[in-house]
Formats: structure tokens, C-alpha cells, sequence
């Protein structure tokens, strides 16, 4: 999984909601919450942001740290 379907189920599960109770306040599909809680890597933003809106967040562009060794 990667963090963002890590922190959506968390989130989900804090507020207390099922799948379908998530999909229905976030207006948006049930298959999508399930892609998106599976690790889906594929997604358009608009989407995420309607759904990580409903926990007070937003998903925004950031520059990669590296690591040198």
C-alpha cells in the first residue's frame, strides 16, 4: 500500500465510516474509494482533493527530497 491509501482507510476509520459512507459524502464512486484504499497509483488530483477535503486536507504539489549517500 502507499501512504495515501493508507491514510484515507485510517481516516475513513477514525470518522467511523464504511466505504459507501465515504463515497456518499464525498460524492464520488464507491470503486474509486475501494481503488484508492487498494493503492491505486493512478488518480486525478480533483478527485483526491474532493475526497481528503471531507478530513480538512488537500493533496498539493511538493518537490521530492533526496538522499545522497
Amino acid at each position: 500500500m502507499n501512504s495515501l491509501s493508507e491514510l484515507i482507510k485510517l481516516k475513513r476509520k477514525q470518522y467511523g465510516m464504511t466505504q459507501y459512507d465515504l463515497a456518499l459524502k464525498s460524492g464520488l464512486g464507491l470503486r474509486l474509494i475501494r481503488e484508492i484504499e487498494q493503492g491505486k497509483t493512478t488518480m486525478r488530483m480533483d478527485k483526491v482533493n474532493q475526497l481528503l477535503a471531507l478530513f480538512g486536507m488537500e493533496l498539493i504539489p511538493a518537490s521530492k527530497t533526496y538522499h545522497h549517500e
